[in-house]
């Protein structure tokens, strides 16, 4: 059902109810933000030692997405970049961003017993997508 929220309501005023909000919707969906089909690849893409290669990988990966995915994506990451803006007063640089988002934007389809060595390069690619988001998501 079209459920209408009230921003106005103060329970939305506390950033953090809003961030958690958001961070259960992405991990609540059925397949996350990086399909399961792409998650090796961007794994992958971010153990290349070229930095140039990598940036292509990774642009070219984020290209190949459903659209849905994409432009998903292209939304959320501008919000985070303007997050990461304010990391003198919200305290969220790229890497806290990461760490919060890496897990929920991407995951493997088995959460099998490497999933402590797969959160760092979890981590990595939305820290690499923020960083170059003029070059992955141009205008």
């Amino acid at each position: 059902p079209d459920e209408q929220l009230d921003l106005d309501d103060g329970r939305w005023e506390d950033i953090h109810v809003v961030t958690g909000a958001l961070k259960l919707f992405l991990r609540e969906l059925p397949e996350p933000l990086v399909p399961f089909s792409h998650f090796d690849k961007f794994i992958a893409a971010i153990k290349i030692q070229d930095l140039s290669l990598r940036g292509r990988c990774i642009r070219d990966l984020v290209l190949s997405l459903p659209p849905a995915h994409h432009d998903t994506m292209e939304v959320l990451f501008r919000h985070l970049c303007r997050v990461v803006e304010h990391k003198e007063e919200n305290r969220m640089s790229v890497q806290s961003v990461a760490i919060v988002f890496g897990p929920t934007l991407l995951r493997p389809a088995s959460e099998e017993a490497s999933m402590a060595m797969h959160m760092v390069f979890q981590n990595q690619v939305v820290e690499h997508i923020l960083n170059h988001y003029g070059y992955i998501f141009p205008e």
